[in-house]
């Protein structure tokens, strides 16, 4: 079964909710997303976003080239993970992802940001799978995850482990079964969807490309059983399985 895909000229002057996806591709930002509505039961149409493209109609619409990005009636696009995760709040609060609480939902976007933001462990990992790839010009993944400004494989490696090791200790002190104890919260939805960055998923539970299971396959520094189980509690629980792209 594979996610069923409008075009983006079909897209534009569409109403409610549209989510731009890679087609054919896991993407964690993009898994994120999907993972944050279904646990909310948002519905929404997903429109297509090829890998490695620069469609002119998407920029114009989206102002950008990639995905995801969330597009809500007229209202301006989010492509941003807080924003997605925001607007999904805003348009069905309960089950309430976010905690009401100022200080924990302080501490739980700090959890978000390491693993989905800039230097975060999607962003780190990336940066590790571009070790000897060449300097590109704008339009490159290494640009954009900042090969050109010194950032090094070794160093992103170094960095993923130490935010796998955190994400570890912090389930053993939440108590679990989540990363922020009894309730589900974003960040156990965003875990559950980078996890396959680390350790994928099995092919019957997630059937992406063999080119890519190959490169998330090869994470040397292995992961912490209990996360790993977190993973597949969430999956099974809340988002369901198997994976479509």
């Amino acid at each position: 079964m594979t996610t069923q895909y409008i075009e983006v000229e079909d897209a534009i002057e569409r109403p409610g909710l549209r989510l731009v996806l890679t087609a054919g591709v896991p993407g964690p930002w993009g898994e994120s997303a999907k993972g944050i509505l279904a646990v909310k039961g948002i519905e929404y149409v997903a429109v297509r976003q090829t890998a490695a493209t620069a469609d002119p109609k998407l920029i114009e619409w989206t102002r950008q080239s990639s995905a995801p990005a969330a597009m809500y009636e007229s209202e301006r696009p989010r492509s941003g993970w807080a924003e997605i995760l925001l607007l999904a709040e805003r348009l069905k609060p309960e089950p309430a992802l976010i905690p009401s609480d100022p200080r924990e939902r302080a501490f739980m976007f700090g959890l978000c940001h390491e693993i989905c933001g800039e230097m975060g462990l999607g962003w780190s990992r990336r940066l590790g799978l571009l070790a000897g790839m060449p300097n590109g010009g704008p339009d490159s993944m290494s640009w954009k995850y900042g090969i050109e400004e010194g950032a090094t494989a070794e160093e992103a490696d170094t960095r993923t482990a130490a935010i796998l090791a955190m994400l570890a200790d912090q389930l053993e002190r939440s108590g679990g079964p989540y990363l922020m104890g009894a309730s589900l919260r974003a960040p156990d939805i965003y875990w559950a969807a980078f996890s396959n960055l680390i350790q994928p998923l099995p092919p019957e539970t997630s059937p992406m490309p063999d080119f890519i299971r190959k490169s998330y396959s090869s994470w040397p520094g292995g992961c912490n059983a209990n996360l790993i189980a977190l993973r597949d509690r969430v999956f099974k629980k809340h988002l369901g399985l198997p994976q479509t792209f």
